[in-house]
């Protein structure tokens, strides 16, 4: 029970990063709180305190421990100087007012040196703004930097002695939720077996997401790979052992899928969205083989979640078993279909292998089958054979307004010089809350689409949360003990579902500052309402000075994101096929998670397109389809680079030199289409011709152990039927040669 619970935990929260942000940042506010209540400090300070330890614990972003020290240990110093410029300028209004514009403008352009200057200037904004909202003075300022040292103080010793996190131990936990998210995926594949003609459409959606949430903690390894492992090398083999699982996985559910239907299931079906299940083809009392596999799949689930679990032979006995599917005479008598899911499950079961290898170091091999040894020898030579890769050349960098954190500085200066004025019209005490929203709606986007849901976001959040205000502030009175533990409450909850869903965070937010008010002794009804509307205010200043002020269009950013995804899906292609081909070694592995890395930024600046409030349906539909589209591309492209990778080491699959000739309709057709989106005007267009297997010659489609044309084909034809099926909705006209 205990392991189930951890494992469930682990799947929920990749690498507990939500649960101890929240702790964090509430282990600090308690802290300070209860360090500056020994001293005796008012009310007001106590609540500049607990801003002052959020603030402290969330902005700093940095993974490795020396370097949080450094940024947190320069915050403070910035903190004082921040409330000591907010207390003297209170009195000069217009001052004060146009300093604060030039702070906003400096925080906001730090982005560009990176975590540290982001943790600076988030600490300046948050802290001035702090001010303001317990009403600094001149003579007030020796009490606040007594609260704010406390709470600098507390920040560090929960990050540091009490709820530490260092990139190796964050690391360890992300394995162990990749691990459980691939249990889940198994699981959900499983339903997927058993699922009736009637709720197929469901079960594949279980599918769907649990392949999305897999894919989803691959990539946040992937990003903690250089920090959490000793060396270059370790960071490679993890890599690759995480790549081989989720490949392997997701195969498993399409093949799973064409096993269950009439017909062999298309990739897109795993991608798109809504996309309804083929029709069932599986009568409603399956055969043994089915009973076999359902047997072997939840034998594959078992593997996957006692992976580090060596005690007993049974194990063994069930990875020798499911390994043993990949030697051709061990497959079930079944039709072809489903022996390829026995062929899916005994791949599944050697990169579960291989990541027990690679995670768990060696282990005992006394019980180990042929099958099973064999599959050992190929990891030890792939691992032997994995190099430190070459370095990645330097991006050019832009200049002037054309960097982001230029443009975004100058956006976020218009956007809130446009709510100070708006919110002192409503309000000349409360017109910061204005200013705030107009910031917050900048942070992590880059498009005015962004802006404009983001900012949408926060008001829905902010209207429910004034609404649990009114109901919390009735209820808590001027219990100031309560207020303060339910505010922990909230703040910790704010943490926990920030990365999950903007309005949710919104919304404790919200809920927290009725509190804020009522230990203030200012809360009314009409402050909260108030908060509704400066929030309003605020989040249209941020849009119409996106919109206006150097603004990015969300059809021009999701373009030059569109054609970054383009043109790395052609250096994955064009590099795995080329050493498919007989050509050399290439660094696939970086390339293909290039690749995923610019897919991710693509479909996070396509929500505007595709959030459900949008009133072009059409559009949204397109958006939906073109991101399916290229995550089916990247799908197979993964393939084709993991397969391309064997060649080295397993001496009986060889190299075939007629694939760069039939693959290079595929590539021309990616470079094609990308010129396209990047310019309209290009006369670049795409071409269909025969198929993949005809181009190689007759005897490309007969089933040969070894060969390695065999086990890309398939893959090669769905990529280049994926390409050309991008071709439609994004405007680029198709030709056949010869016609």
């Amino acid at each position: 029970m205990r392991t189930r619970l951890r494992d469930r935990i682990a799947a929920s929260d990749p690498g507990l990063l939500r649960l101890t942000a929240g702790l964090r940042t509430v282990g600090a506010i308690a802290l300070t709180l209860a360090v500056l209540s020994l001293l005796g400090t008012d009310v007001p300070h106590l609540v500049a305190g607990a801003m002052a330890a959020m603030v402290a614990t969330f902005a700093i972003r940095e993974k490795q421990p020396g370097a949080q020290a450094v940024t947190l240990a320069l915050g403070l110093p910035v903190a004082l100087a921040s409330v000591s410029l907010s207390a003297v300028l209170g009195e000069r209004r217009v001052v004060g007012d146009a300093f604060f514009v030039v702070l906003i403008f400096c925080a906001v352009y730090g982005r560009r040196f990176g975590d540290r200057g982001t943790a600076l200037g988030l600490i300046a904004f948050q802290v001035y703004f702090l001010s303001l909202f317990v009403g600094a003075t001149v003579s007030a300022l020796p009490g606040l930097y007594g609260a704010i040292t406390v709470a600098f103080a507390s920040s560090a010793v929960l990050r540091f002695a009490v709820v530490p996190a260092t990139p190796a131990g964050v690391l360890v936990r992300l394995r162990l939720a990749f691990r459980a998210r691939l249990a889940q995926l198994v699981s959900a594949q499983l339903d997927l077996l058993d699922a009736g003609e009637d709720d197929m459409d469901k079960a594949l959606q279980a599918v769907r997401e649990g392949t999305a949430r897999l894919h989803e903690t691959a990539m946040m390894i992937q990003g903690r790979l250089e920090e959490g492992t000793p060396d270059e090398s370790a960071a490679r083999l993890v890599q690759r052992r995480i790549a081989d699982a989720e490949i392997a996985a997701e195969r498993l559910g399409l093949l799973l899928l064409s096993a269950r239907t009439a017909e062999r299931a298309d990739t897109l079906t795993l991608h798109l969205p809504g996309a309804p299940a083929p029709a069932v083809a599986v009568p409603a009392v399956p055969d043994e083989s089915f009973a076999t596999l359902r047997r072997d799949l939840r034998a594959l689930h078992t593997l996957v979640l006692r992976a580090g679990d060596d005690s007993g032979t049974a194990l063994a006995h069930v990875r020798n078993r499911l390994l043993g599917y990949r030697d051709e005479e061990n497959l079930p008598p079944a039709s072809a279909a489903v022996q390829d899911v026995f062929r899916g499950i005994g791949e599944a079961a050697r990169a579960v292998l291989g990541l027990r290898i690679a995670l768990d170091g060696p282990q005992d091999e006394s019980d180990d089958s042929p099958a099973t040894a064999r599959s050992r020898e190929e990891l030890d030579a792939e691992e032997a054979a994995l190099d430190g890769g070459a370095e990645e050349p330097a991006q050019e960098e832009q200049t002037g307004l054309r960097r982001p954190t230029t443009r975004a500085a100058v956006q976020v200066a218009v956007g809130s010089s446009l709510a100070i004025a708006g919110g002192e019209l409503l309000s000349t005490q409360r017109w910061y809350w204005a200013v705030l929203t107009c910031w917050i709606v900048f942070i992590n986007t880059s498009s005015t689409g962004e802006i404009l849901v983001k900012g949408y976001r926060r008001l829905l959040g902010t209207v429910f949360g004034v609404v649990a205000g009114i109901a919390l502030a009735g209820l808590v009175g001027q219990h100031t003990v309560t207020a303060f533990a339910l505010v922990l409450v909230l703040i910790f909850a704010m943490f926990y579902t920030a990365p999950l869903s903007y309005t949710l965070m919104s919304f404790f937010v919200t809920a927290m500052l009725g509190l804020l008010y009522t230990l203030l002794h200012t809360y009314s009804y009409d402050v909260l309402v108030l908060r509704i509307e400066e929030t309003a205010i605020g989040a249209v200043c941020g849009v119409v000075a996106a919109a206006l002020v150097l603004p990015v269009q969300t059809d021009r950013r999701t373009n030059e994101l569109l054609v970054t995804v383009l043109d790395r899906l052609a250096e994955v292609a064009e590099a795995a096929v080329g050493q498919l081909s007989g050509g050399p070694a290439d660094d696939l592995l970086d390339k293909a998670r290039d690749l995923d890395q610019a897919l991710a930024d693509l479909r996070a600046a396509t929500q505007p397109l595709t959030h459900p409030v949008t009133p072009l349906r059409a559009r949204r539909d397109t958006a939906r389809y073109v991101v399916a589209l290229l995550e089916t591309c990247a799908y197979h492209a993964r393939t084709l680079a993991a397969t391309a990778e064997l060649l080295p080491t397993h001496p009986s699959i060889a190299a075939d030199p007629r694939l760069r000739g039939a693959a290079g309709r595929t590539v021309r057709n990616i470079r094609a289409i990308a010129a396209r989106v990047a310019d309209e005007h290009a006369g670049t267009k795409a071409e269909t011709g025969p198929s993949i297997a005809s181009l190689l010659g007759s005897d490309a489609g007969t089933p040969r152990y070894g060969r390695i044309t065999d086990r890309v084909l398939r893959h090669l034809e769905r990529l280049d039927e994926a390409v050309a099926g991008l071709a439609r909705p994004l405007g680029v006209p198709v030709e056949t040669p010869g016609r």
